[in-house]
C-alpha cells in the first residue's frame, strides 16, 4: 500500500479534493473516478484544463470540450488559442534563477541553464528562426543527442509555432534522413558530436551527408558541443544566436496545430510521422505527470531517453509541472552497470524513469543501489519501454528501497502518453501495472470484438484521447492512419498490444501483438533491418523478430536464408552487424543472425514475422497460422521444431 504521505499528499488527491469543492463531486475510489473521466470525457478534460489554470497562458471562447467525437478526427476545444511553449516557460511561482535545465555527459561535465537563462536561450533561438524565415507550420528538425539546447530548440521552435521534429545521433544519416527528410523542413538543429560508453563520436560527415539527403534546407545551425564542426562553411553556430538573450514571444495557436512529428518503427515501409498537437500534448502531459506521476514544482525529473523515443519529449513536458529536467548525453550503464543510480544520488532526483531493461539489466548484475548510494530523495521510479516481470519488482524493492513508488507504465509514441499508468493512491502488485489512466477509455476485447477480464485479449481504446494522432505526415485522407489503428475495428483504436485486465483493475503487458519490435524500450520495425541486408549478395531473404521471454528477457534474432553457394561465416555475420550499425542504428542490430534452410512467406509474398514469433514461444503451427496461406508451409515446421531453447543452442554467430 501507498506511504500515507503519498496518499494524503499527492497532486491526485488533491485533484479528488478540488473537484468536490467545485464540481461537488465525490469518489469513493479510483475506479469510480477513472469511469467517471471515461463516461464523462467533456466534464473530465474540462476539470483537467481549469485545475491545471491553463486558461492562464490560454483562450477558450467556447465552453465545449469535444465539437467532433468520432475516432480518427475528434475535434477537441474548438476556437482555442495556446502555445505548449507559454505553459512550460511562464511560472510566476518559480524563482527565476532556480535551475530548469541541467545538462550532464558520462564525462561529469555538467551545465545548468536557470529558468531566465532558457526563456532568454529560446528568445534568441525563436528570433534567429523568424530572421530565418520560419513562420508557423513551417517544420524545424534536429540531429541532436539529449542534451540542454535539444530543449532549447524544441521550444523556441513551439513558441513560434513551426513543426519540431529529432533524431538522436545513434540513427545514420540514411536512417534519419528516412524520418526527417519527408517533412521538408526548412531548417536543421545538428550538434557536431556527442559522447557514449566513454569515447566521443563526431557527427560533422554525417550532417553534411544529411543537409544533402534534404533538399528542402535553408539553414543548418551547428552545436559546436565538443569542437569545431566538421566542414561548416558560412553555417551560423549555436554560441553567437544566443549571445543575443531575448524573452520570447508565444504565437497563440490553434488546439490542434501541430506541436511535433514522431516516428512509427517502419514495419511495413518507411517510418510514419506521427503528428501531435499543442493543446492534446499539454492536457495530457498536465495529467499524466501530474496526476500519474505526482510531478510538482521544484521536483528534480530524469527519465533517461534519446531524442527519437518519446520519452524525451514526455521529459521536456516536465517543465509544464514547474520540475527541473536533466538531460543527459551518454550511456546509462557506463561505466559500469550502476551509472544511473550515481547521477540520481550525485543529482538529488525526486522522479526517475528508465526503462525496463535496464532495471533487468541491475538485477542480473547483482546492483544493490539502496546500499550504493543515498537513494532517500527519489520517490518515484518509472519504468516503460517493455513489460516489467514481477521478479523485477521484489528486486527494485529489496535492492533500492521499500521507500520507493515504482510505477511500470504502457503507451507510447502513438499518443505521446500512456493508456495504463501509475496511480499514487493505490498498491503496486509485482508484474502489473497499476490501473488504466485517466480519461483513457481502455479495454481488453477478444477475438470477437466482446471486452473480456483476467483473460488475455487486444488493447483497444473505445473513446477519443486529446493527444491521439492529428495526422500521419504526408497521408492523404487519413488512409495510412486508418491501417493502423482502426481498420480491425472501425470506430475503435486497435493499439496492437497484447494484454489482461485482472480483475482488480491492474493491466498486464504481453507483448506486442503486430509486428513491431521493442527492444531496450524504442520500437523497431523491420523495414530498416531489410533495406539493409537485403542489399548483401550473400542474402537470399531475411527475417527479424523479437521475442518476449519468460524471465523477462527480450531475444531479437535475424534469419537468414542464404544464396546458394553462401556460407554463414563469422566474416558474413560481422558484414551483416556492421552494415545494420552503420545505416541504421546500433539498437537495430540483432543479438543472433541464424541460418534457416527456407523463410516462409504469405502467397501474396508478405513476411511471417507474427507467425514466426508465436511459433518460437511454442505456440502450435495450426494455431499460429492458416498453412495453406503460406508458400512454403514446409518452412514453418523448422521454427516449430525448435523452441527458443533450441535455436539459441544451434549455431549461430
Amino acid at each position: 500500500m501507498p506511504p500515507e504521505d503519498l496518499l494524503e499528499g499527492s497532486v491526485l488527491t488533491r485533484y479528488q479534493r478540488w473537484l468536490g469543492e467545485t464540481r461537488g463531486l465525490k469518489f469513493e475510489d479510483y475506479s469510480a473516478l477513472w469511469n467517471w473521466s471515461t463516461e464523462r470525457l467533456e466534464d473530465f478534460w474540462t476539470s483537467i484544463w481549469d485545475f491545471f489554470d491553463v486558461g492562464i497562458h490560454a483562450t477558450r471562447p467556447s465552453r465545449q470540450a469535444l465539437g467532433y467525437s468520432e475516432m480518427p478526427g475528434a475535434q477537441w476545444f474548438p476556437g482555442a488559442r495556446l502555445n505548449f511553449a507559454a505553459h512550460a516557460l511562464q511560472h510566476d511561482d518559480i524563482d527565476g534563477d532556480s535551475a530548469a535545465v541541467v545538462g550532464l555527459d558520462e564525462s561529469g561535465r555538467q551545465t545548468t541553464l536557470s529558468w531566465n537563462e532558457l526563456r532568454g536561450q529560446v528568445g534568441a533561438v525563436t528570433d534567429w528562426l523568424a530572421v530565418c524565415g520560419v513562420t508557423p507550420g513551417d517544420r524545424v528538425v534536429g540531429y541532436l543527442p539529449n542534451i540542454p539546447e535539444a530543449v532549447v530548440a524544441f521550444l523556441a521552435c513551439a513558441s513560434l509555432g513551426a513543426v519540431w521534429s529529432a533524431c538522436g545521433p545513434e540513427y545514420s544519416a540514411s536512417g534519419a534522413a528516412d524520418r526527417l527528410a519527408q517533412l521538408d523542413p526548412v531548417v536543421l538543429i545538428a550538434a557536431d558530436s556527442s559522447r557514449y560508453s566513454g569515447s566521443i563520436h563526431h557527427h560533422g560527415d554525417a550532417v553534411n551527408a544529411l543537409r544533402d539527403q534534404i533538399p528542402s534546407l535553408r539553414e543548418v545551425l551547428w552545436i559546436s558541443h565538443r569542437g569545431a564542426p566538421a566542414a561548416r562553411g558560412g553555417d551560423p553556430l549555436w554560441a553567437e544566436v544566443i549571445a543575443h538573450p531575448a524573452e520570447p514571444i508565444f504565437t497563440p495557436v490553434a488546439f490542434d496545430h501541430p506541436l511535433w512529428v514522431l516516428y512509427s518503427s517502419g514495419t511495413t515501409g518507411r517510418p510514419k510521422g506521427i503528428v501531435h498537437g499543442h493543446g492534446g500534448v499539454l492536457l495530457e502531459q498536465l495529467k499524466y505527470l501530474g496526476l500519474h506521476a505526482n510531478l510538482r514544482p521544484g521536483d528534480r525529473f530524469w527519465w533517461y531517453a534519446s531524442t527519437s523515443w518519446v520519452m524525451w519529449n514526455v521529459q521536456v513536458a516536465g517543465l509544464l509541472l514547474g520540475a527541473t529536467i536533466l538531460a543527459y548525453d551518454g550511456n546509462p550503464s557506463w561505466p559500469a552497470t550502476d551509472a544511473s543510480w550515481r547521477i540520481a544520488c550525485d543529482h538529488h532526483i525526486t522522479v526517475m524513469g528508465t526503462s525496463a531493461a535496464y532495471l533487468l539489466a541491475c538485477q542480473r548484475a547483482g546492483v544493490r543501489p539502496g546500499e550504493q548510494f543515498d537513494l532517500s530523495e527519489l520517490r518515484y521510479l518509472g519504468s516503460a519501454g517493455s513489460p516489467l516481470p514481477p521478479s523485477a519488482y521484489a528486486w527494485v524493492y529489496d535492492a533500492i528501497g521499500s521507500h520507493l513508488w515504482l510505477s511500470s507504465q504502457s503507451g507510447g509514441t502513438d499518443i505521446a502518453s500512456g493508456f495504463a499508468a501509475g496511480v499514487p493512491t493505490l498498491p503496486v502488485r509485482a508484474g502489473e501495472i497499476q490501473a488504466r489512466a485517466l480519461g483513457v477509455a481502455m479495454e481488453v476485447w477478444d477475438e470477437h470484438g466482446t471486452p473480456v477480464v483476467a483473460t488475455p485479449g487486444e488493447l483497444v481504446v473505445t473513446q477519443p484521447m486529446p493527444s491521439m494522432p492529428l495526422y500521419f505526415w504526408g497521408d492523404r485522407n487519413h488512409e495510412r492512419y486508418r491501417a493502423a489503428y482502426f481498420d480491425t475495428y472501425p470506430g475503435i483504436w486497435r493499439h496492437g498490444d497484447s494484454v489482461t485486465l485482472t480483475r482488480m483493475g491492474g493491466v498486464i503487458i504481453h507483448g506486442r501483438s503486430d509486428a513491431t519490435m521493442n527492444r531496450l524500450g524504442v520500437r523497431i520495425g523491420g523495414a530498416d533491418i531489410y533495406e539493409v541486408v537485403e542489399q548483401i549478395p550473400d542474402i537470399r531473404d531475411a527475417l527479424v523478430v523479437g521475442v518476449e521471454q519468460p524471465d523477462g528477457g527480450y531475444w531479437m534474432p535475424l534469419f537468414v536464408d542464404l544464396a546458394d553457394g553462401a556460407e554463414l561465416t563469422d566474416a558474413l555475420v560481422e558484414r551483416i552487424r556492421s552494415a545494420i550499425r552503420t545505416r541504421v542504428s546500433p539498437r537495430h542490430v540483432p543479438d543472433e543472425v541464424i541460418e534457416v534452410p527456407a523463410l516462409p512467406r504469405t502467397l501474396t509474398g508478405k513476411r511471417l514475422e507474427i507467425p514466426v514469433k508465436r511459433l518460437l514461444q511454442g505456440v502450435p503451427v495450426e494455431q499460429a497460422i492458416n498453412p495453406a496461406a503460406v508458400d512454403r508451409p514446409q518452412a514453418l515446421a523448422w521454427f516449430a521444431a525448435r523452441p527458443p531453447q533450441q535455436v539459441r543452442r544451434s549455431k549461430s554467430r
